[in-house]
């Protein structure tokens, strides 16, 4: 599936991504391909995911909107 993390002033990644875990305002959920559409809001924590390769990447956020659609997860940060 295709990773957009985008904040306002830039866009911080994009590109495929096996697995994503996101801290949403009910508790954290993980989004895997095939994943039914969801729109959810975000709150602080830790966003982490899982990339082409392999490797585990890790970021702290503050906030945000989490967006997921036909194998597209968008999340935009506050």
């Amino acid at each position: 599936m295709t990773l957009k993390i985008i904040s306002p002033d830039e866009v911080l990644y994009q590109g495929e991504a096996k697995a994503v875990t996101l801290p949403g305002t009910m508790g954290a959920f993980t989004v895997l391909n095939n994943h039914a559409s969801l729109v959810s809001t975000l709150v602080a924590g830790k966003l982490s995911f899982t990339d082409a390769s392999g490797a585990v990447q890790t970021r702290e956020i503050s906030g945000g909107v989490a967006d997921v659609d036909s194998n597209v997860v968008s999340v935009c940060l506050y």
